[in-house]
């Protein structure tokens, strides 16, 4: 199949025909060309998220992924007309039947954008209300030039703001109990020199 275009709509199906080495989404069918490569301190933020997380789940049913990973939001009785696949930064999957080879289809538990100069207003209003359409149980939006991580989690019918929270604190992540998050971390206060 062709290379993409951007703003065209497409199916699940030419989804899935795509170049491994391009990134796409499709939101409503509709294609959205994915920010080129991250940079090293997005690469630093969504490495050391991941590797807190995978580090807790040693053993446990719930997964953690990182970028590329397929989310499929959309039933599949839309595959032809109205498709939704996103790749989050991070992605908690707890219910293992939602899994599949290529990736997930169904909302995740927990999703995580790490934004950038070009996925900001993308990241903190299309992909916020999606993930609130779709009930994701919580979303993280993770601001490396702010240093700031907030919480927004599901209550049922809408998020609602858990916080804003910077290097001096420390998260319990509320569906696994037990996960800390160190916020020092992932925003380190610069050494000395």
């Amino acid at each position: 199949m062709a290379i993409p275009k951007e703003y065209e709509r497409y199916t699940w199906r030419d989804y899935q025909s795509w170049p491994d080495d391009e990134r796409w989404e499709l939101f409503d069918g509709m294609a959205w060309a994915m920010s080129p490569a991250s940079n090293r301190s997005h690469q630093k933020l969504a490495g050391e998220l991941f590797r807190q997380f995978a580090n807790f789940l040693l053993g446990a049913e719930c997964q953690v992924f990182v970028a590329p990973f397929d989310v499929k939001l959309s039933e599949e009785s839309l595959d032809e007309d109205d498709p939704t696949v996103f790749q989050p930064d991070l992605v908690l999957c707890c219910d293992p039947s939602k899994l599949r080879d290529w990736g997930m289809q169904g909302a995740p538990d927990l999703v995580v954008e790490i934004l950038s100069p070009k996925s900001g207003v993308k990241d903190r209003k299309v992909k916020f209300d999606l993930y609130e359409r779709c009930c994701v149980g919580e979303y993280w939006i993770l601001d490396p030039d702010g240093q700031v991580l907030e919480i927004y989690r599901h209550n049922g019918s809408r998020y609602e703001r858990v916080g804003a929270f910077s290097s001096e604190n420390t998260i319990q992540v509320s569906m696994l109990p037990g996960l800390t998050v160190e916020m020092a971390l992932l925003f380190p206060k610069p050494k000395n020199t």
